[in-house]
């Protein structure tokens, strides 16, 4: 926007549109004209700085319903039989700590699900009758067990992972 003046006649507001105030209006009706031209102006900046934000706003929030609705669909259960195990071994100075997490997330139940310890012993299998899909089981293994957990279900389901251990932090307890 640029003002130019002509002869004194008029001054002309350029700006798309282009506006002229005649000058033999008394100052009061000039400014008045200006002022209106002016404001004219900054409602036509604001509507399309409103326009500008709207499409930001309704392209942030579409974009985070696809991101949400993708981790929806992404945690669905694809196979009909599936286990995960978690077996954790926890060595600190005094004592020693485990346990073996077994949660079904396939969107079958499992029956006679065996998790075996390893390191022979009364203790070392346990068995669960049944395991409904997103049921998670903690079980306590007994102290003579092995580097590993195996876990076997009726409908054919083997799952073997050795036991891990949790970082240790310097100055937290156990490190």
């Amino acid at each position: 926007m640029f003002f130019e003046m002509t002869h004194l006649e008029s001054i002309t507001i350029m700006h798309g549109n282009s506006m002229s105030i005649p000058m033999n209006l008394s100052l009061s009706e000039q400014s008045l004209q200006f002022y209106t031209i002016i404001f004219k102006y900054l409602l036509n900046e604001m509507s399309s700085m409103r326009r500008m934000l709207m499409y930001c706003v309704f392209g942030g929030a579409s974009g985070a319903v696809a991101l949400i609705l993708v981790f929806f669909l992404l945690s669905i259960p694809t196979k009909d039989f599936a286990i995960d195990i978690d077996p954790l071994k926890d060595n600190q100075n005094l004592f020693s700590t485990s346990r073996v997490t077994v949660a079904n997330i396939g969107r079958m139940t499992l029956t006679n699900v065996v998790v075996d310890y390893g390191g022979g012993g009364k203790n070392a299998i346990e068995k669960i009758s049944s395991l409904s899909p997103g049921e998670k089981i903690l079980l306590s293994p007994p102290a003579n067990s092995t580097q590993s957990v195996t876990v076997t279900a009726d409908q054919g389901v083997k799952v073997t992972k050795a036991y891990r251990t949790p970082l240790k932090i310097p100055g937290m307890m156990g490190s």
